[in-house]
């Protein structure tokens, strides 16, 4: 019965420009330009908290190479979304330096507003629905392949009682996809399934 009243999305101006194509070298060098290039990676993690009725408050860790053109086009950005927007300074200035997103988070919280919750995927779904579902409308793939060795092991989990259970996925953490190249939003990707495994916990 538990549910979130609301997401902090924690991005960096640098990780907007990585994921617009700039080398990590370069990546403290001002560049108003491929912040907005960058955001369409952070948009897409925007809309699927939205999609699942959550409130979105974007928290963003300030380097000193930041630049106040590049915050506000990452302000601007966020609220064109419908996201909210507050810096976070906490590693320089300590408890002060979260404030603001503290405010923010506050704001939401006493709006009354209490999300309903809203899921990817139904428990009863099959497991191959599941990881399809995750892989479509979060990922944002085309298509998923299930490789013959995994399709074996989900199958076994299946006839062994456990297809109810949610799935959690592994995958890269540079990118959308399983890809760590492909940057930015990527969509109309198979996503390849290669390895199954069951992690029951105590409930077995």
């Amino acid at each position: 019965g538990i549910w979130p009243d609301a997401c902090v999305i924690g991005s960096t101006i640098r990780s907007l420009k990585y994921n617009a194509g700039i080398p990590k070298e370069e990546l403290t060098t001002p560049n108003v330009q491929k912040v907005t290039e960058g955001f369409s990676n952070l948009a897409k993690h925007i809309e699927n908290m939205k999609a699942m009725g959550l409130p979105v408050i974007v928290a963003s860790n300030r380097y000193p190479s930041d630049t106040e053109e590049e915050i506000a086009e990452l302000k601007r950005l966020c609220e064109e979304c419908g996201a909210s927007y507050a810096p976070a300074d906490i590693f320089a200035k300590g408890g002060e330096g979260g404030i603001e997103l503290a405010e923010a988070v506050l704001k939401i919280l006493d709006d009354g507003n209490k999300p309903q919750p809203k899921f990817i995927y139904d428990l009863n779904d099959s497991i191959e629905e599941k990881i399809k579902a995750v892989a479509t409308n979060i990922y944002g793939a085309a298509d998923v392949d299930i490789l013959p060795e995994a399709r074996e092991l989900i199958e076994g989990f299946e006839k062994a009682g456990y297809g109810n259970l949610p799935i959690c996925v592994a995958k890269t953490q540079y990118s959308l996809s399983d890809d760590p190249k492909m940057l930015g939003r990527p969509e109309g990707f198979t996503l390849t399934v290669r390895e199954a495994r069951l992690a029951a916990g105590a409930g077995s």
